[in-house]
């Protein structure tokens, strides 16, 4: 058993993020078991949930002749569009059947202000307006946590990122994540991580 100063934080495994999903990430269901086998070391668990009303701003849908995977201007910076996904109370924003939720002390759900995306479990993608999480985390004396969940490259690794820079000693179990790897966007990922004093562990 981990010491109590130390989370697992599990990123968004959900049905529309799993091979059939609406945006798959490659064998991202294979990371079901390996993250189930760790719930029982940690005394604290955060699930995060990506939970967008219908409509979102981030959809290619909702933006003329555009397509997913096009990259916009919003406000708060550059948006990837992405195709409509984990849209609240669809079976795609269901966690998948098999990862065992039970043992969430939280779940954070992000991504559900219409206007903005959120790929940190930390903060909106305007980097400011915050979650929750942080607090959460520092009235229950937290200050180290273990990542896993999907994707590597985009809320597994805004997440790590956002947590080294709150002071959290960071890690993201590698062996339990999956990327989608868009243009490079992988190699990127793990790069900033470490630049950031991210620890990486390869299982």
């Amino acid at each position: 058993m981990r010491p109590a100063n130390e989370a697992l934080i599990v990123i968004d495994v959900q049905n529309d993020f799993c091979p059939g999903g609406a945006l798959a990430v490659t064998d991202g269901d294979a990371i079901v078991a390996p993250i189930n086998a760790m719930l029982p070391d940690f005394a604290a668990r955060v699930f995060t949930q990506d939970w967008h009303p219908a409509g979102h701003s981030s959809f290619a849908t909702s933006h003329k002749d555009k397509s997913p995977y096009d990259l916009i201007d919003m406000p708060y910076g550059k948006q990837v569009l992405w195709p409509d996904h984990c849209v609240q109370g669809a079976t795609g924003a269901a966690f998948h059947k098999d990862l065992q939720t039970d043992p969430a002390d939280m779940i954070i759900r992000k991504g559900f202000r219409p206007q903005i995306d959120s790929y940190s479990a930390f903060f909106e993608n305007d980097k400011t307006t915050p979650t929750g999480l942080e607090g959460y985390l520092r009235t229950r004396d937290i200050d180290t946590l273990t990542l896993v969940g999907l994707a590597t490259d985009f809320c597994v690794a805004y997440s790590a990122l956002d947590a080294a820079g709150l002071g959290f000693k960071t890690t993201v179990d590698l062996s339990a994540c999956r990327g989608i790897d868009l243009n490079g966007s992988l190699q990127t990922a793990l790069d900033q991580m470490r630049a950031a004093g991210v620890k990486l562990k390869h299982g």
